[in-house]
């Protein structure tokens, strides 16, 4: 069944993400160093394990500040690390000064707290936070978020 996309986001912004992150990923070497010596905005490494138990996946990621909680997500559904971590329920967020932070995670359903994790997007760097908010009604459809809490340190 064919879903209506004035229901259910935009083609458009579908599209737009996935380039967007596709070039994320093409650059994200220079990023990354730029990161390690500068710090960029809310981006953490987030290194989560993977799936298939062989090593971690990590991905330069915008942790979002929202009512006394830290949260984490994609704004175009689910891609490779938001099913490691679903399947996870934890990970590390290795912060640019070389501070780190374990976290178990739980993905949040639609509802208030969504709404609220999906207006913070706007916490990230620019052109992230344009983008977040010219692509809302994407980031509303298909975005995945989640909740983070303090964990005990552990290595993954």
């Amino acid at each position: 069944m064919l879903r209506s996309v004035a229901e259910h986001g935009s083609r458009f912004w579908h599209a737009a993400f996935r380039v967007q992150y596709r070039i994320l990923a093409l650059i994200d070497p220079l990023v990354r160093g730029f990161w390690r010596a500068n710090g960029i905005g809310n981006t953490v490494d987030l290194e989560v394990p993977r799936r298939n138990g062989l090593g971690t996946r990590s991905r330069l990621i915008g942790i979002l500040h929202a009512n006394g909680m830290n949260y984490v997500g994609h704004p175009n559904g689910e891609v490779g690390w938001t099913r490691d971590l679903a399947a996870a329920g934890r990970g590390i967020a290795h912060y640019h000064n070389g501070a780190s932070w374990s976290f178990t995670a739980a993905r949040i359903g639609p509802g208030a707290e969504r709404d609220v994790v999906i207006r913070a997007t706007g916490q990230h760097p620019f052109p992230g936070n344009l983008v977040y908010r010219l692509g809302r009604r994407q980031v509303r459809s298909a975005g995945v978020y989640f909740r983070l809490s303090d964990d005990e340190p552990a290595s993954l």
